[in-house]
């Protein structure tokens, strides 16, 4: 049986290899200057899968009053390596996330954790187009590891906004 199979590739292989003949064509060179004709053409435009396409950036609607304080605070916070300051500006949920991840890494320090993750920037975060509703909301950030505007969620604890440590981007 396995002498079958063998014998059936080898024969296949050998159909598909006849037909790769080493024999150069007699019109060569006609064929090369059309090639440079066409790569020197325009292109038309094509809306294949690969390609990238940029987001239009929406205009700021407002400048985050709510929550800019809470993003200033986070990154004072991981700058200063202060762990009671970045908890009191992370949701219960998302520091449970952290600590369950630092526990699995034998690691100390919940700011000095979160500042391997998160670059902390030279200038302040820019925080724009805050849209709460109820006790969630989302706001726009820029800077540090944000080199494009990205949209991150919040939730309301206690009367507090907090840092959800989620995205509608990621989700």
């Amino acid at each position: 049986m396995r002498f079958k199979i063998s014998l059936t590739f080898l024969a296949a292989f050998g159909v598909l290899m006849s037909g790769c003949g080493s024999e150069a064509p007699s019109n060569l060179a006609n064929t090369n200057a059309a090639n440079v004709a066409n790569a020197n053409a325009a292109k038309p435009a094509t809306n294949s899968a690969l390609e990238t396409t940029k987001r239009p950036e929406a205009a700021t609607t407002n400048n985050a009053p709510t929550l800019t304080p809470v993003v200033h605070a986070y990154y004072e916070a991981l700058k200063k390596k202060d762990d009671a300051l970045l908890k009191s500006v992370m949701s219960q949920e998302f520091i449970r996330s952290v600590e369950a991840d630092m526990k699995e890494e034998k690691k100390t320090g919940i700011a000095a954790y979160m500042a391997e993750f998160d670059q902390i920037p030279e200038k302040p975060i820019e925080v724009r187009n805050e849209n709460i509703s109820g006790n969630n909301a989302v706001a726009e950030l820029k800077g540090g590891a944000y080199v494009n505007w990205t949209p991150l969620a919040f939730v309301n604890e206690g009367g507090k906004w907090k840092f959800s440590g989620g995205s509608p981007v990621l989700q």
